[in-house]
């Protein structure tokens, strides 16, 4: 069976090395830091200005004033500092950030990434994306295998604009783990009763 959303985030959340960096993305990429193991000491920076995001608040508990990039309000652990946009992007640009877990809409085999703008439709705009996929260590993409017409979004070559060349590491999809390499996709894991032939791959 296909992974759900929320196995997903956790299988990603297993991924990173204790005490590292990490951007977390809008949208998918965001529900990971709602299963990291707190004894790896996993510090979440978002772009716009915080490191030591955690999960979501408690119900109740939520601060108006305490978001994340993608505008979700967020609870912080106890280490937690606050700056601005310029120190942040230094932060990202100066190649500080571990990894980065974006959302995609396609991925080539080259490790190019799409994930900002289908032409002709309304996106919500490329955001920090294009310094992250450049300044972060490692970067893995978290996104359903399947677009809605039901291709395959790891593809041969990427036909979308581009967010970055050759920058993908790692694809996380519903339905196993990949790893970029060489020009090739390797496969890391499969979910439980998926087989090589559900992937589909568009190559």
């Amino acid at each position: 069976m296909p992974w759900t959303k929320e196995e997903m985030a956790s299988y990603t959340s297993t991924l990173f090395k204790d005490g590292s960096s990490v951007n977390l993305g809008i949208g998918l990429p965001s529900l990971v830091a709602d299963y990291l193991d707190v004894t790896k000491n996993i510090m979440i920076h978002s772009e716009n200005g915080v490191l030591g995001v955690e999960g979501r608040p408690l119900k109740g508990k939520a601060s108006p004033t305490l978001i994340n990039a993608g505008k979700e309000t967020i609870s912080i652990n106890q280490s937690a500092s606050y700056f601005d946009s310029s120190l942040s992007f230094g932060m990202i640009r100066g190649g500080h950030l571990d990894y980065c877990v974006l959302g995609g809409m396609e991925v080539d085999i080259n490790g190019n990434l799409a994930n900002w703008m289908i032409p002709g439709k309304k996106l919500t705009g490329m955001g920090g994306a294009m310094d992250l996929v450049n300044g972060a260590k490692n970067i893995f993409v978290l996104m359903s295998h399947f677009n809605k017409d039901g291709d395959s979004k790891i593809v041969k070559s990427t036909k979308l604009p581009l967010t970055g060349v050759g920058v993908v590491n790692e694809i996380i999809t519903d339905l196993g783990h990949f790893k970029v390499h060489n020009g090739r996709i390797e496969v890391a894991m499969l979910a439980d009763g998926v087989i090589y032939n559900d992937c589909k791959f568009n190559f």
